[in-house]
């Protein structure tokens, strides 16, 4: 279940940094100018970098599940 969440924040934070790039006001302080400059590249590539440790978690679970599956002992053997 955490890797699903992963996943979903992952996305959910890149969608946030995008959004901040593209709706931040133009007119404020110089601090929150560098403030919103800083934050959405950060949401950005933290929720990429999330979404792609997600993905690669879920991948090792079915990796490891298959492999499991051919490693018990069939029946037939027993």
């Amino acid at each position: 279940m955490g890797k699903f969440i992963a996943v979903v924040g992952g996305l959910a934070a890149m969608a946030g940094g995008l959004a901040l790039v593209i709706f931040s006001p133009l007119f404020r302080s110089a601090l929150y100018h560098l403030i919103l400059g800083f934050i959405p590249p950060i949401l950005f590539f933290g929720g990429f970098i999330g979404l792609i440790a997600g993905i690669s978690s879920i991948k090792d679970a079915k990796r490891t599940k298959k492999l499991e599956q051919e490693t018990e002992p069939k029946k037939s053997d027993v």
